[in-house]
């Protein structure tokens, strides 16, 4: 009996160890990007060029500015973030991704965004590594399940599933040394498709932003194709913002819903 027993117990205390040494893979992360102070970082904005693929290949390129501020509490509905994707030397065109509604901004209005667009936002931005240990890092009910150790690109690395309360799974590759995350993967059911639908996500080029590590480099693919990359030669954090950086231009002609 004590033997059956303890066979029994071995699965739970193997469980209750992959938890805490994912949790300690993760606090490590959260102090190598910045301890206290990422936890409390206000706002952050990246500028440099950003390329678009399709397929693979190259559908465009330009100047971009985004734009992000961490609120301090969740709304009712949607994400506690805001968003400002902006494009081109006069930022005339841009994205605007608040809480609960996206826009597409040009010279003539805003034009919000559709339901599948915005759809695809809100996953790519809750499951952000980033906004999941800014925002949910002190959250109880968010789970760390430590995977294993592996080498990725000749990086040794620690691998860790973060799960939130939602039951999303994240699987995160963190650098054994530095501690940063340089991978995130997270699939899900595509139900247009029939089939499971991945998009992975790395970061590499961190640098030292007063006091801050953050990646200059970001680079995504959904389903083996790359969709998005940003090379990022200044970033800011917690700058001086004005409040209309979230907010649609004053009297823009609000447009019909995209298809």
């Amino acid at each position: 009996m004590r033997r059956i027993f303890l066979l029994l117990l071995f699965p739970i205390l193997l469980t209750a160890q992959q938890a805490d040494k994912g949790k300690q893979v993760v606090a490590d992360a959260v102090e190598a990007l910045g301890g206290s102070r990422f936890l409390s970082m206000k706002n952050r904005v990246e500028s440099g060029v950003a390329y678009s693929f399709y397929r693979s290949q190259i559908k465009g390129r330009d100047i971009a500015t985004i734009y992000v501020e961490y609120l301090d509490h969740a709304p009712p509905k949607g994400l506690a973030v805001r968003e400002r994707e902006a494009f081109g030397k006069k930022q005339d065109y841009a994205f605007l991704l608040l809480p609960d509604q996206g826009y597409e901004i040009t010279y003539r209005g805003a034009r919000p965004i559709s339901d599948e667009q915005w759809k695809r936002y809100l996953t790519t931005a809750s499951t952000s590594v980033f906004y999941l240990l800014r925002q949910r890092w002190k959250d109880p009910k968010m789970e760390y399940d430590y995977v294993r150790g592996d080498i990725f690109l000749n990086t040794q690395v620690n691998i860790v599933d973060i799960t939130t309360p939602e039951g999303q799974t994240v699987r995160v590759y963190f650098d054994y040394n530095t501690k940063v995350p340089i991978r995130q993967e997270y699939s899900q059911w595509d139900p247009v498709g029939q089939q499971r639908s991945m998009e992975s996500t790395d970061y590499s080029k961190y640098r030292d932003v007063n006091g801050f590590q953050w990646p200059y480099v970001t680079h995504r693919e959904r389903n083996g194709e790359k969709i998005f990359e940003l090379f990022a030669t200044d970033v800011q954090i917690n700058a001086n913002l004005p409040a209309s950086t979230f907010e649609l231009p004053t009297g823009a002609k609000i447009l019909k819903k995209a298809n």
